[in-house]
């Protein structure tokens, strides 16, 4: 069964060459449905393989699978080979299985679209290089997937690239991932030379030098922060909003975003004889935390607080991460992947029924005209607030009592960045679903050019022609879904006991003794969770009572929090300005300085060939008259030089 494990990317892989073949033949919307069945088949063929390793007992739940040998020389010896062992499959799951329902809820919302059948060419493709990223058994391997996951976020973000926004924002994503890419790289580098190998497996297993494990960690962290929008590389991840929604939710919640938080807790080993490193991590991770869920509060645009939201996130996941509870990290990341995707697409039908409106000041009062829509969403809000007894209390619980454990301080800014986010989170439910229907009364969609044409589009909603409407099926239906895993998925690891930590003992042998063991007694726990309930209920109380009654509050949307710190700004000032003057003084030096040298031989080459050439007069006397007069000449030289 374990062999089953090659389909799992195999799938999505088939996928995108049929559909690069025969996609325009099949259109809107068979390529969809195709493209779905391709994540189907991979989420059937990763339940497989998870059957078959729970059939071995734990500690020999690692198996790796060469395909070909990719590179042999020298001292570097490269498999292609895929590593099956918890970590992996536990990934390979909620990639496929979210993904999965992405899919579906793609092939409605994406109905219309021209291009219809490119874009799930770019989602099978990203499918697949995600799959590749976690399932490799080293680094390279790994690092293909990762070069193929943001490659595809470039196409995908700026998909509809006749907006510039668009095409901006895929850019901006590309160039930000690729600093954190030289990280990785630098990682590498340093582990060949240090290990001998690539493989995961000889790097975890390597006694090192505590400086060289240090470097190796803040090497690999920096490529973690590119691609897990971590503090100062997060600014490209709520730009790419930009991409549809479904794109949103699949970098969001279940591939992405996550290769970050997942290389960092693959080489779990390397961070435990790095403590200094490790400390790195926890404190950039909750200051993300904090700093993007300040962000959210702010935020107008519905996608855009779901992406600060997921910056936040990200943070606590890094936050355990620098703890030592790796555990509590996988644990957040698969319950997050539940409720983000549920977020996100829930964002989506909204949008959809509200043809094309992201402004949740121009929304309102949804809940009666989309119910489904509005219950699910619901529940991913309670679960993303830590409500117990939904998914996102149990597994954001456990990374809080690893960050007491780790440091009060970094407990407290959790807390703190936990409380935004009950808050931010109800006060988008509040704007979105509850209220007056502000959007009767609002220009719709950011296609309204003019006031004639808003205007326009203000009368039709009033007459009820553009009255907001439930979406169909293949939207809905992956909303229940999710809104059923979000509910329940916390019954992955309860902390009542053992035996009901499934996640942990499912996980443990991977990580071992780089798991931190914080023994802790029934009374702290207990502590810190109503502390956490109580910061989480104050957080939903502060925004009902801030926002019920009224849609406008600029007291509370402080404008350096819409400019979200003015980051973009001061990106521009200190990296894209100067590096604009030093291009443009490079270019002037080489137009000038190296192009003038090399024109100026040219023009003196041209110059001296156009004096020469009078003397090619095309006569033959002329040149009959030359060559007697050199005779002469020649015949005088000779007998001077004999006389004397």
């Amino acid at each position: 069964m374990l062999d089953a494990a090659v389909l799992i990317p195999l799938f999505p892989l088939a996928g995108f060459a049929t559909l690069l073949v025969f996609g325009r033949r099949l259109g809107d919307p068979l390529a969809g449905w195709v493209a779905t069945a391709a994540m189907g088949g991979a989420f059937i063929s990763a339940c497989v393989t998870f059957a078959g390793l729970l059939e071995v007992e734990g500690h020999d739940r690692h198996d790796v699978q060469t395909l070909f040998t990719w590179i042999h020389t020298g001292p570097l010896d490269v498999d292609a080979s895929l590593l099956v062992d918890p970590l992996s499959i536990t990934m390979a799951l909620f990639v496929t299985g979210v993904g999965a329902l992405i899919h579906l809820y793609s092939v409605g919302y994406m109905h219309g679209d021209p291009r219809y059948s490119k874009f799930f060419v770019y989602l099978n493709l990203f499918a697949f290089s995600m799959l590749i990223l976690v399932l490799g058994s080293n680094m390279l391997v790994s690092f293909l997937g990762w070069e193929g996951v943001g490659a595809c976020s470039y196409l995908l973000i700026s998909f509809w690239f006749e907006r510039k926004t668009a095409a901006t924002a895929g850019k901006k994503a590309f160039v930000t991932n690729r600093i954190g890419d030289v990280g990785f790289l630098l990682a590498m580098f340093l582990v060949f030379q240090t290990v001998g190998s690539l493989d995961f497996a000889d790097l975890n297993e390597a006694s090192l030098a505590a400086g060289t494990a240090t470097a190796i960690a803040l090497l690999l962290f920096l490529g973690a922060c590119g691609k897990s929008a971590q503090l100062p590389l997060y600014v490209w991840l709520p730009d790419a909003m930009e991409g549809p929604t479904p794109v949103s939710a699949l970098i969001h919640a279940a591939t992405m975003v996550t290769a970050g938080v997942y290389l960092m807790a693959r080489t779990a080993p390397v961070l435990a004889q790095a403590p200094d490193a490790a400390t790195v991590v926890a404190v950039v991770g909750a200051l993300t935390a904090l700093v993007a869920a300040t962000i959210a509060c702010a935020q107008n645009d519905i996608k855009k607080v779901l992406a600060y939201s997921t910056i936040s996130q990200l943070g606590f996941m890094f936050l355990a991460v620098g703890s030592g509870a790796y555990v509590a990290a996988i644990f957040h990341m698969v319950t997050h992947a539940f409720f983000k995707a549920l977020l996100f697409l829930g964002a989506g039908s909204v949008i959809h029924g509200l043809h094309h409106e992201q402004d949740m000041k121009r929304m309102g009062g949804l809940r009666k005209f989309m119910p489904v829509t509005a219950a699910t969403f619901i529940v991913g809000w309670l679960a993303i607030a830590g409500i117990p007894p939904f998914a996102g209390f149990w597994s954001k619980d456990d990374i809080l009592l690893a960050a007491f454990h780790k440091s009060p301080v970094l407990w407290a800014i959790g807390i703190v960045a936990a409380l935004l986010t009950a808050y931010y989170m109800t006060r988008q439910v509040i704007l979105v679903f509850f209220g007056d229907e502000r959007w009767r009364n609002a220009p719709h969609g950011d296609h309204v050019e003019d006031a004639e044409e808003a205007q326009h589009a203000a009368d039709e909603i009033a007459r009820g022609a553009q009255e907001p409407h439930e979406s169909p099926w293949v939207m809905t239906a992956p909303l229940v879904v999710l809104a059923a895993l979000a509910a329940i998925g916390g019954g992955l690891n309860l902390p009542f006991g053992h035996q009901f930590e499934v996640l942990h003992n499912f996980l443990h042998p991977v990580f071992g003794e780089a798991l931190v063991d914080n023994d802790s007694s029934g009374v702290l726990i207990l502590t810190l969770a109503v502390l956490a309930v109580a910061g989480a209920v104050g957080g939903l109380l502060a925004a009902r009572g801030s926002w019920w009654t009224s849609a406008d509050r600029p007291s509370l949307e402080p404008r350096i929090l819409q400019r979200a710190y003015a980051a973009d700004e001061i990106v521009d000032a200190v990296v894209v300005r100067p590096g604009r003057a030093v291009a443009d003084a490079a270019a002037m030096v080489d137009s000038r300085a190296i192009d003038g040298a090399v024109d100026g031989v040219a023009a003196l080459a041209q110059a001296s060939g156009q004096r020469l050439r009078v003397a090619q007069t095309g006569y033959v006397r002329n040149y009959a008259l030359l060559i007697a007069a050199g005779t002469a000449a020649t015949l005088a030289w000779v007998v001077f030089r004999t006389i004397g």
